[in-house]
């Protein structure tokens, strides 16, 4: 394959399109979660994910699972996750059978917040999703994103 190679030009150009359509919506989420919640898109994922952790075989992710769901690295969620430490939304506790790990749990406050802020997120998501689908070259994605199931962990 080379450059000029047909395919190859349609393939960069979904690609394209589907990092507009990505970038859209992240950036009307993150707008709406700062004006109304002074929480970031990135913040407001890693309290959604944290939260969805339960006690019991499984039930609590080590962190680079937590920077695979929030899409970072390891450093970064580590940076994100004493940023929202020290914000009172999460707190992190020794493993009980294993002292040298670390879990992070959402807080009350935590909880509260993710709670206030998830009918922003939703919204803004409709919204993003609603202007994409104006506009004939995301529409096709706009359909494929409503009609996705989330994957099933392995």
């Amino acid at each position: 394959m080379t450059a000029t190679d047909p395919a190859l030009t349609a393939l960069a150009q979904s690609w394209c399109a589907l990092s507009l359509l990505h970038g859209r919506i992240e950036a009307r989420i993150e707008r709406a979660l700062q004006t109304k919640h002074d929480l970031s898109a990135r913040e407001y994922s890693l309290l959604d994910v944290l939260s969805r952790q339960h006690d019991g075989d499984g039930g609590h992710l080590q962190m680079k699972q937590v920077a695979d769901a929030v899409v970072l690295s390891q450093s970064a969620t580590t940076r994100l996750v004493t940023r929202l430490e020290d914000r009172g939304l999460l707190e992190r506790y020794l493993c009980p059978t294993d002292r040298r790990g670390i879990y992070t749990n959402v807080t009350e406050a935590g909880l509260k917040l993710l709670e206030e802020a998830r009918p922003t997120n939703d919204a803004a998501l409709r919204a993003a999703l609603d202007e994409a689908a104006k506009n004939p070259e995301l529409a096709p994605l706009v359909r494929v994103v409503e009609t996705l199931k989330a994957p099933v962990p392995a």
